[in-house]
């Protein structure tokens, strides 16, 4: 009889640690079934089921014609069927970019074996930004030739694109023109149906860190 108020605390004990385990078990399980959806530059999630009328009339990164560091040309045929990450640089940037590649290229060495994912980096300033300069750039930082596409191109297009398509400046409701410098730290995840699933901040380590666990997540889908 002397031993039952030992067992009663050892029981005790013991039910706490499996209540904690068990808290961690939900917590571990309680995310939502599948990534938001986007489509303006407010960035509000919309919670659509995949392979539904309303996720294929989402909107959608239209088709476009750039140019890589290895002179060839990406489209949206680059990428059908793939998952991809994207964002806005220049190679002279003194500031951002620097750190941006170099996030970036975490993201690239985590799926670096997965032909699923890719990544894709536009220059905001094509007319400087020639396919030598991108491949100089590119081997810098050891980005993987068909893995990582460094592009330049129409600066029309690039900026359209960015403004008006991946939607990665914030400042809302203010009108922009060509004139005005598209610059982002924003990184964007894009799904193998061209819907934009995530935006995150590409100089933010914990941001990266969530990025590799949606693409993670995006390809369980």
């Amino acid at each position: 009889m002397k031993y039952l108020p030992i067992l009663f605390v050892l029981m005790c004990f013991s039910c706490k640690k499996e209540l904690k385990k068990e808290n961690i078990k939900v917590v571990e399980n309680s995310r939502v079934e599948y990534l938001p959806y986007y489509d303006e530059e407010s960035f509000t999630p919309k919670w659509i089921t995949p392979n539904t009328a309303r996720e294929k009339a989402f909107h959608k990164i239209p088709d476009f014609s750039l140019t890589n560091q290895l002179g060839e040309k990406v489209t949206q045929k680059t990428f059908e069927n793939k998952i991809y990450i994207t964002d806005f640089f220049f190679t002279s940037c003194p500031g951002i970019c620097p750190k941006m590649t170099g996030n970036m290229a975490k993201v690239q060495e985590v799926f670096k074996e997965d032909k699923d994912v890719l990544l894709l980096s536009h220059s905001v300033m094509p007319n400087t930004d020639s396919v030598s300069v991108l491949k100089t750039y590119a081997k810098n930082y050891d980005v993987i030739d068909h893995k990582w596409h460094l592009v330049t191109g129409d600066k029309n297009e690039i900026y359209n694109l960015g403004r008006d398509h991946y939607f990665v400046e914030n400042d809302l409701g203010e009108p922009k023109s060509i004139d005005d410098f598209l610059h982002t730290e924003n990184f964007l995840l894009i799904d193998k149906n061209k819907h934009i699933r995530g935006i995150y901040n590409g100089l933010n380590r914990a941001s990266v860190a969530q990025l590799i666990t949606d693409i993670k997540s995006l390809k369980a889908e």
